[in-house]
C-alpha cells in the first residue's frame, strides 16, 4: 500500500491545479434582485412596496451553488494535469496507483514527461528493460511518506527519508535541488499531499562503497577497506555515516597503518545511523563504530575533529557521506 500511495504522490506533482472555482454570484445576483424589486416599488410609489424590493434580494442565495471544489488526490490531480502521461504509465506499470490515492499525506517529486523524454534520450531502451522491482524502486524514491511538505519548509542541508528507504538531499543553494533534480513547480496541492514538479528522473543510489568507487576521488580509501575486509560491512544494511577522506588527504598520511590498526582508523570514520549537517552540534562528542568519539566544531565551518568537512550528503542505498580533508586518527 505505501509504494501505491507513493505513486499517487508523484502523479500529484505532476502540477495539475486544482479545479476551477466557480464564481460566487451571491452578491451579484442579490444586487440584481434587490434592483428589480426596488424599481418596482419605485414606479408604485409605494414605500411598502419598496420594501419588498428588498427581499428580492435573498434571489442572490441561488450564487451560493458556485462552490470550492473539492480537491482530488495526487493521482488524479496528475492526471488531469496532461503533462504526467509517462509517470502515469510507470504508476499502473509497477501497480502503484492504488498506493497514491490512500490517505498519506505524501510529498511527491514527479518528474514530467520532458524529465521522462529527456532520461529516454539518454538512456535509450533502460526504462523499458527495467523489471517491476527495478520500477517500483525508482518511482517510491521519488516519494516522502508521512507529510506534506511544502517548499517553504524544506532546508538546505535536509535528509529526507523516501518510501525506498534511501534518503534524498535537499539543497537551496541555487534554486530547489532534490539530489541532481532541480524543481521547476512547487506546491500543488492535493487531497493527500504535495507535488513538487522536477526536470529529470531521481535514480536510487549504489551503497557506500559503490558510490565511494564510482566518485573516483576515494580509491585509497576503497584499498583500505578491502584491505582491512570492511567491504562487506559498508555495504550492509546500516545505515551509515562515514566522513570520507579523498586520496589527497591519503597520500598525505604517508605510511598507511595495517591490520587491526588499519581496521581500527577506518572505523573511526563511521557513525551508525544517518546524520546530515543539520544534525551535527557544537561541541558535540559523537560515538564511532570503533567505540571511540569525534568531536564535532562548528565554529569556522563544519569540522570532525581538525579534519574540515568539504562536502556534505553524498547520498547512498544505506547512508550517507560527508567528504573531509584529512584522515582522522583515533
Amino acid at each position: 500500500m505505501q509504494y501505491v500511495k507513493t505513486m499517487m504522490v508523484l502523479l500529484a506533482m505532476s502540477g495539475l491545479t486544482l479545479a476551477g472555482c466557480p464564481e460566487d454570484d451571491t452578491d451579484a445576483d442579490g444586487a440584481a434582485g434587490m434592483a428589480g424589486v426596488g424599481g418596482t416599488g419605485g414606479a408604485g410609489g409605494t414605500g411598502g412596496t419598496g420594501g419588498t424590493g428588498g427581499s428580492g434580494g435573498t434571489g442572490g442565495s441561488g450564487g451560493t451553488g458556485g462552490q470550492v471544489a473539492e480537491a482530488q488526490d495526487i493521482v488524479a490531480t496528475a492526471v488531469a494535469a496532461g503533462n504526467f502521461t509517462k509517470l502515469a504509465e510507470a504508476l499502473t506499470a509497477a501497480d502503484l496507483v492504488g498506493a497514491l490515492q490512500g490517505e498519506g499525506p505524501f510529498t511527491v517529486f514527479a518528474p514530467s514527461d520532458e524529465a521522462f523524454a529527456a532520461f529516454e534520450s539518454a538512456n535509450p531502451g533502460v526504462l523499458a528493460g527495467l523489471s517491476v522491482e527495478q520500477l517500483t524502486a525508482i518511482l517510491t524514491y521519488h516519494v516522502v511518506a508521512g507529510a506534506a511538505v511544502k517548499s517553504t519548509e524544506l532546508k538546505s542541508g535536509q535528509l529526507v527519508e523516501t518510501l525506498a528507504g534511501p534518503v534524498l538531499a535537499v539543497d537551496l543553494s541555487d534554486g530547489v535541488k532534490i539530489n541532481e533534480a532541480t524543481v521547476v513547480r512547487a506546491d500543488i496541492e492535493a487531497s493527500n499531499g504535495v507535488i513538487h514538479v522536477i526536470d529529470t528522473i531521481i535514480l536510487p543510489p549504489g551503497d557506500i562503497v559503490e558510490v565511494a568507487v564510482a566518485a573516483g576521488s576515494f580509491t585509497m580509501l576503497a584499498a583500505a577497506l578491502t584491505a582491512a575486509d570492511l567491504v562487506t560491512t559498508l555495504q550492509g544494511e546500516g545505515p551509515f555515516t562515514v566522513f570520507a577522506p579523498t586520496d589527497a588527504e591519503y597520500a598525505a598520511l604517508g605510511t598507511a597503518p595495517t591490520g587491526d590498526a588499519l581496521k581500527d582508523v577506518l572505523l573511526y570514520h563511521v557513525i551508525a545511523g544517518v546524520v546530515g549537517p543539520l544534525d551535527l552540534v557544537d561541541g558535540a562528542m559523537v560515538e564511532t563504530v570503533n567505540g571511540a568519539s569525534v568531536t564535532i566544531d562548528l565554529d569556522d565551518g563544519p569540522k570532525v575533529n581538525e579534519a574540515k568537512i568539504t562536502m556534505t550528503n553524498v547520498v547512498a542505498s544505506n547512508g550517507v557521506i560527508h567528504v573531509i580533508d584529512a584522515v582522522l586518527v583515533p
